[in-house]
This record gives structure tokens, C-alpha cells and sequence, in this order.
């Protein structure tokens, strides 16, 4: 199957068209969530959508790495990345309905 992509403008199209709304305020509404959800997770809240998945804040361990360019070591050091987790209900859901490539 071939995979396809969808923008934040198809997303806006594609609620619009749905719900009969303007595309400008389906567009303020979708960047308001996204802008709620990422400044949750910088005040180190998760966000939890029932039944779609998580946004959630994975620390990584500090650990050594490499500058290929230098041949030298270096220390990565302990950090925070926002990470989603998909709900089972949608993992489920994906599985069954999308061919494997």
C-alpha cells in the first residue's frame, strides 16, 4: 500500500468540511489544541485523550556518545522528550485496517 501524508491544513480541510464550519476557526481551534498540548507537556503535564492516546514526557538517561568527525567522546546528558502513546483502542485500529508494506 502506498502511505500518503496529511497536513495541518488537510486536517483543517477535512474537519471543516465535516462540520459545516469556517476552515479559519477549525484552524484557530486545531493550532489552540496543539498549542494547549504543548505547553502542558513544557510545564511537565501529560495529556491524556481517552480512547485516542497519550502526549507524555520521556526522560532519557545520560550517555556517552560519539563526534564521528573528531574521534572523540562525549557525555549526552539526561533530558526530557515529549513522546505520544497511542491508545490500545487505536493501535488496534491501525493493525487491522492498514496494509503492511
Amino acid at each position: 500500500m502506498n502511505y500518503t501524508t496529511m497536513t495541518k491544513a488537510d486536517i483543517v480541510a477535512k474537519i471543516s468540511e465535516k462540520l459545516g464550519m469556517e476552515k479559519g476557526d477549525v484552524q484557530a481551534t486545531v493550532e489552540t489544541f496543539m498549542e494547549e498540548v504543548k505547553t502542558s507537556l513544557e510545564a511537565g503535564d501529560n495529556v491524556y485523550l481517552r480512547g485516542f492516546g497519550s502526549f507524555i514526557i520521556k526522560t532519557r538517561a545520560e550517555k556517552t556518545g560519539r563526534n564521528i568527525s573528531k574521534n572523540t567522546t562525549i557525555k549526552i546528558p539526561a533530558h526530557n522528550i515529549p513522546a505520544f502513546k497511542p491508545a490500545k483502542v487505536f493501535v488496534e485500529g491501525v493493525k487491522t485496517n492498514v496494509d503492511v508494506k
